[in-house]
């Protein structure tokens, strides 16, 4: 596969750059709460553009409750971003140390741990996030042990076989016959060498988490209102799309525009390892 241009690269960086800034800067300087309803009878789906009877501008319009629309956006993108960053790190790091120890100990620990991950590969990912998210009360906590407890299978399998060819290279072999403990060669030389596959799915990681998550508070079963979501920000303009279709759409183009550049990243990633077949420990001795 060819590398990616250099060019997305730096666009993706810069997109979400840019969406982390707005996510941080914007619901704090904006002269209204996002989370309050507003003037429903003046400023009821105000289109984009559009300024109120007090001069303010709203640039992507205002939604039913008369809620400037592109401050909720950047405050769901704050949810829809931690979310999917929190979620995708502590499934990649659960999954790396599961396929750690699999690939490491071998034995029963390999085949119970790697049991355990085909069972639970087995399962539709959807259809064990709706009845696990269902069982428990909705919420940013409740979404991100899903997401966990969801997606570390994958990557463990990744780091399992990373680290099965990764223990029988000679260095390893060597700081063994020097009298490293093994626990110390497992730290020091082994993972080291086999966390390029985990840090590449963790990056992709993200994107689907945030995908999830926007699915989730969609169906009603993720993060709930008034607190703003893409997901549930979609589900909400979902029956205006003929009258006020920029309800909708807006927070549509945010999700998939955010997914795109993730994805991106992953594959530079990705290129970028592939790339560097010097082994990590080699210069480490």
């Amino acid at each position: 596969m060819s590398a990616l241009p250099r060019g997305w690269t730096l666009a993706s960086l810069v997109t979400l750059a840019a969406l982390v800034l707005g996510a941080v800067v914007v619901p704090a300087i904006a002269p209204t709460d996002p989370l309050s309803i507003g003037d429903v009878l003046t400023m009821r789906l105000l289109p984009p553009g559009a300024r109120d009877a007090g001069g303010y501008l709203h640039p992507l319009g205002t939604d039913r409750f008369g809620r400037d629309l592109a401050v909720r956006m950047m405050l769901a993108a704050r949810v829809s971003l931690a979310v999917g960053v929190v979620g995708a790190l502590f499934a990649g790091t659960l999954g790396t140390a599961v396929g750690l120890v699999a690939g490491w100990r071998g034995g029963a620990a390999d085949r119970l741990l790697m049991a355990l991950a085909d069972v639970l590969l087995a399962v539709p990912r959807l259809v064990l996030l709706l009845v696990i998210a269902a069982l428990w009360t909705p919420g940013t906590a409740t979404v991100i042990g899903v997401l966990v407890a969801t997606g570390w299978m994958g990557v463990a399998r990744l780091v399992r076989a990373e680290v099965l060819g990764v223990r029988g290279q000679p260095y390893v072999d060597a700081a063994a016959a020097l009298g490293v403990p093994p626990t110390r060669v497992m730290w020091r030389h082994v993972l080291p060498n086999a966390i390029g596959p985990a840090a590449v799915a963790t990056t992709l990681g993200v994107g689907n988490a945030i995908l999830l998550e926007s699915g989730l508070s969609f169906l009603g079963l993720g993060i709930q209102p008034p607190a703003p979501s893409w997901g549930n920000m979609i589900a909400g303009g979902r029956d205006l799309i003929v009258v006020a279709p920029w309800v909708a759409i807006a927070p549509g183009i945010a999700l998939v525009l955010t997914v795109l550049c993730c994805t991106l990243l992953g594959d530079a990633l990705r290129d970028r390892l592939a790339g560097d077949t010097t082994p990590a420990s080699y210069a480490r001795g």
